[in-house]
């Protein structure tokens, strides 16, 4: 997953980026030439003032171009001695299974945390899915991370969606049970013995075309909520091949979450703006 710009006035590179990542904060934009994530023309550039010319190719990459050497980094949006929230590249796993060997969120975070004897350990305290990117939180003990998910109910989960057509009405809810099919592994919509209550709500932002922007937030967290709901709705995600049709990149993004922090009680919001591909679904 990148951000592909083409260099049409001779700028310095933070200021370039600045005015082409529209929605971007400038700690973000400083983040991803920190860890290495921009390259300009081929060849990775962490200095902000470094001089581009016309024509130059400048990409933004959510991870560095060495995701899969073991030495990447990924984007920290919010880190203290409990919690750590990263921005999740899509197409990487958050933790890894049992039949899963690659890189996934969990593995990088601790190598790129922990120092010669001085190991860091994790716990994720939710998931994405692989395919989708946005904001994943870790915590750094046990009891941390059942803490958190004792008030996750609290806790305030905001994504974007790009869908197939256009939702009549623009807005609603979505109050429909799931159940998860073990064999397909796939979400069954509907009333049943085993299925779990499950509630999304949705507004549409924009359509273009035949494609909208919505954005979702969930009441509840069950696995592929989002995908199967709107699916059940009439309006697949763009790019989602289990609930809809495939394509470059699935059309979820995890924009905000928002916690009530153990022992302080402060209310804690971390956001990350959608990548550009993500963006251009909509175009």
């Amino acid at each position: 997953m990148s951000d592909r710009l083409r260099v049409n006035e001779a700028a310095g590179l933070l200021a370039f980026l600045n005015t082409q990542l529209k929605g971007w904060t400038r700690n973000t934009i400083k983040q991803r030439l920190k860890t290495g994530c921009v390259v300009v023309n081929g060849q990775p550039v962490t200095r902000h003032d470094h001089e581009l010319n016309v024509g130059d190719d400048v990409e933004v990459r959510a991870t560095p171009k060495n995701m899969q050497s073991g030495t990447s980094q990924l984007e920290i949006l919010y880190s203290d001695h409990d919690l750590i929230a990263i921005n999740k590249p899509a197409g990487l796993l958050s933790v890894g299974s049992a039949d899963e060997n690659k890189q996934h969120a969990l593995a990088i975070l601790r190598r790129q945390l922990s120092r010669s004897k001085r190991p860091v350990n994790l716990w994720p305290v939710h998931r994405l899915d692989r395919d989708t990117s946005g904001v994943l939180l870790f915590a750094t003990s046990r009891e941390m991370r059942e803490t958190v998910n004792a008030g996750w109910s609290g806790a305030e989960k905001i994504y974007l969606a790009v869908v197939e057509g256009c939702p009549n009405p623009a807005q609603g809810t979505i109050d429909q049970p799931l159940r998860m099919d073990s064999e397909k592994y796939q979400m069954h919509v509907g009333p049943h013995p085993e299925a779990k209550k499950s509630i999304t709500h949705y507004s549409t932002q924009r359509t273009v075309g035949d494609r909208s922007l919505l954005e979702v937030q969930l009441e509840t967290g069950r696995q592929h909520q989002i995908r199967a709901h709107l699916a059940w709705l009439g309006h697949p995600v763009v790019g989602d091949p289990r609930y809809g049709t495939d394509g470059p990149r699935m059309g979820l993004h995890a924009c905000s979450l928002s916690i009530t922090r153990p022992k302080t009680n402060k209310r804690l919001i971390f956001k990350t703006p959608a990548p550009i591909d993500f963006l251009d679904l909509i175009k």
